[in-house]
């Protein structure tokens, strides 16, 4: 089940699974409770297994209303079960709701196929975000339905 939530409820996740177990306070985004922003959660038996948070901001200078993707996790215990692949749907139904043109993100170089099959196309380089690793800019076009 999909649910929003708050975005101090990311940050387990954020801190297991992106940030090599680093506190919570080291998780948190300076867009995390900016308007417009929201986070959700793939619950299984009560259990958040899979986030992601979305803010508005624009990528560049390109036209419309562009959201950006950040923080994704899946606990390694449910990967590739299909849970971040069903947020990501939901998301995407919810930004298309809000009239958003793009999504866009900074994606690890290892999660590159996953946000392809989603229609995601790489728009840069390789290039390293400190203390995180190597990553790609990628953008999905919305409304397209």
């Amino acid at each position: 089940m999909i649910k929003y939530i708050s975005s101090q409820e990311t940050l387990p996740l954020r801190s297991k699974m992106l940030r090599d177990n680093s506190p919570l306070a080291n998780c948190l985004f300076p867009t995390d409770d900016i308007d417009g922003a929201f986070h959700l959660g793939f619950f299984m038996n009560e259990q958040i297994v899979t986030v992601a948070s979305f803010f508005p901001k624009q990528y560049q200078d390109r036209a419309g209303l562009g959201y950006q993707l950040r923080g994704m996790a899946t606990d390694s215990e449910f990967a590739g079960k299909g849970y971040g692949a069903k947020l990501m749907d939901f998301a995407i139904s919810e930004l298309n709701a809000l009239k958003a043109a793009y999504l866009w993100c900074n994606a690890r170089s290892g999660a590159t196929q996953f946000y392809q099959k989603k229609g995601f196309k790489l728009v840069s380089s390789e290039f390293e975000i400190e203390d995180v690793g190597p990553h790609y800019e990628m953008i999905l076009n919305l409304n397209i339905i």
